[in-house]
């Protein structure tokens, strides 16, 4: 992931400092645990600010509304009650060439500022900062004591103290092409990592482009230049410093990441704002998408595993007795051949009822014929006993792993992320397995007046719209909200996969293309996705039923018609789409 270096942070401030300056403070909500957003109003309009200091990903940018869900985040109520109402009056570097900005806020425009919030930008060392209009910390996004850094300490009480500073030379559009020429090449190196290292305020993000625009290699050693070589790179460092200079900058999407100096540029983007937002609110989705995808996988397969060992020993059981009936017939021909048994017999040969064939019958010698009879019989009742109890045990068992297959089954369709839908697909999976009890809740996690996910929608060869169900809870709002009194309803036989519907107006009939269409969408969004074919039934969605206490997206049906699906087919079709 890019890290949001110097030059970045100086287009995000300048862009802030000339359309939200000065905005009064509405609102504070904290996103994550790395993010706080405040709602800014000025005369003209209304917006969200968010202030990140991820690791990985921290950044100042104007972002989207955050969700309507509680937020019971201790660091943003603090801020809240703090900073409400208040006018922020400047955004200020609070130090030449650092990624430190300050954040002053005032009763109103032209006042001097009450508190101050300085919003570090230093990757793993970011933070957020409120103090006091004299610089005594109140609350931070976290605290660092003395075990965790002997170099600086931020304890709220104590006086802010500024980052280290760094001892590399400043970059400045006074010095000239042999000065910066002798700094970059006075010790033989590759390239790139002599400029980034000889001065403060680059990065790897900004210098491979300003590199290869001068139509140079990343890796050639600063030996082998040209003076020619060095002649277009210097043009380039000092149009990089024009462009800070006068705040001119080109926001653009570039093959490894965004440039806001325009360098490798692929597509332009109107603002700085919209393109650092865009980019980490992407990177950030696809890497929690990773980790939930990897994180629910790992519990469903260790769950399945326990759940299919139990099913494999109550499978056992049931077939030791169905040695029941054998033990009840063998009982009952030993009672009527009382007068073939002689004291001590170990085992007896006696003729069937009904057959007539010899059947050898394992006796205690120490009892009698009729003792050996009730020993017989109560090993019947035994074995008859734990058949009835043991088949709803292993009917449970399976109907929860058949549930859990069905989870797994939507999981391999989200192999990778496309789409924020995709991502909150997965965690509507997430919050399903919660309320199941399949997973723990995370801390500060919320579900409710969550906006549902579209449903996949498609349209036949014939224009009739289809929806398909992306997890459990689509699946049954489709069936049981959604569908209406004329659609039709699909879905694989006896497999695991998405409720599919057909949307159809009163008195149409779907022609055989459109029926053949479904069921290919059918056997694609099912775990028979690789198969050849795929059984496919379709019924009304009156005829589908939810059983008392199933599980979601746990279904019957009845009055079925089966169709016989191509998921190759279907594939295609939305590769093509």
């Amino acid at each position: 992931m890019q890290p949001v270096d110097y030059t970045t942070l100086m287009a995000s401030c300048s862009e802030l400092r000339a359309q939200w300056l000065p905005a009064r403070l509405e609102q504070v909500y904290q996103r994550d645990r790395f993010t706080i957003a405040i709602a800014l109003r000025t005369i003209k309009k209304r917006g969200w600010l968010d202030i990140s200091w991820h690791p990985q990903a921290a950044r100042i940018c104007i972002s989207d509304p955050p969700p309507r869900i509680p937020d019971t985040f201790t660091f943003s109520q603090q801020l809240k009650h703090q900073l409400g109402g208040l006018a922020l009056i400047d955004i200020a570097e609070v130090s030449p060439w650092e990624r430190v900005l300050d954040f002053q806020f005032a009763k109103r425009p032209g006042e001097a500022p009450l508190w101050h919030l300085y919003v570090e930008v230093m990757t793993k060392y970011s933070n957020v900062i409120l103090t006091t209009a004299d610089n005594l910390v109140v609350t931070c996004a976290h605290q660092v004591n003395s075990q965790q850094s002997s170099l600086r300490q931020i304890q709220t009480g104590q006086p802010y103290e500024l980052p280290p500073s760094l001892t590399n030379p400043i970059p400045n559009l006074q010095e000239t092409q042999q000065q910066w020429q002798e700094r970059i090449s006075l010790i033989p190196g590759s390239l790139w990592r002599n400029v980034i290292k000889n001065y403060r305020g680059l990065s790897k993000a900004l210098v491979q482009p300003m590199i290869e625009t001068a139509g140079l290699d990343l890796q050639k050693s600063t030996d082998d230049l040209t003076s020619l070589d060095w002649e277009k790179l210097f043009l380039l460092w000092q149009k990089w410093l024009g462009i800070l200079e006068k705040l001119d900058f080109y926001p653009s999407w570039t093959s490894t990441g965004y440039s806001v100096t325009g360098w490798g540029a692929i597509e332009y983007v109107n603002t700085v704002g919209e393109l650092v937002n865009s980019y980490y609110t992407q990177q950030l989705n696809q890497q929690e998408f990773r980790q939930l995808h990897h994180q629910i996988s790992q519990k469903l397969n260790s769950i399945t595993s326990k759940l299919q060992l139990k099913a494999d020993t109550f499978t056992d059981r049931l077939k030791q007795s169905d040695g029941a009936e054998l033990l009840r017939s063998q009982a009952d021909l030993l009672m009527a051949n009382l007068q073939e048994w002689r004291s001590g017999m170990k085992n007896i040969s006696l003729a069937d009822f009904e057959t007539g064939e010899a059947v050898v019958i394992k006796l205690d010698p120490e009892k009698n014929a009729v003792q050996n009879a009730q020993s017989i019989y109560k090993k019947h009742q035994k074995l008859k006993r734990a058949r009835i109890a043991v088949e709803p045990l292993l009917a449970e068992v399976q109907a929860e792993i058949d549930y859990l297959e069905q989870i797994n089954t939507f999981l391999s369709q989200l192999d990778s992320y496309r789409s924020p839908e995709d991502l909150q697909t997965l965690e509507e999976i997430r919050d399903e397995l919660i309320q199941q009890g399949y997973l723990n809740a995370p801390e500060h996690h919320h579900q409710d007046n969550r906006k549902d996910t579209e449903f996949y929608r498609y349209q036949t060869p014939g224009g009739l719209e289809l929806l398909v169900g992306r997890n459990n809870r689509q699946n049954d709002l489709l069936t049981f909200r959604v569908a209406g009194d004329y659609d039709l309803w699909f879905h694989t036989q006896e497999i695991p996969g998405s409720h599919v519907l057909l949307r159809l107006d009163a008195g149409a009939i779907p022609d055989e293309v459109d029926l053949q269409f479904v069921a290919d969408m059918s056997a694609f969004y099912s775990r028979a996705r690789q198969s050849e074919v795929v059984p496919v039934i379709y019924t009304k969605p009156k005829f589908v039923y939810k059983p008392k206490g199933a599980k979601p997206g746990m279904v019957v049906y009845k009055q079925e018609q089966v169709l016989w699906g191509k998921p190759q087919s279907a594939e295609v079709h939305i590769t093509q789409k």
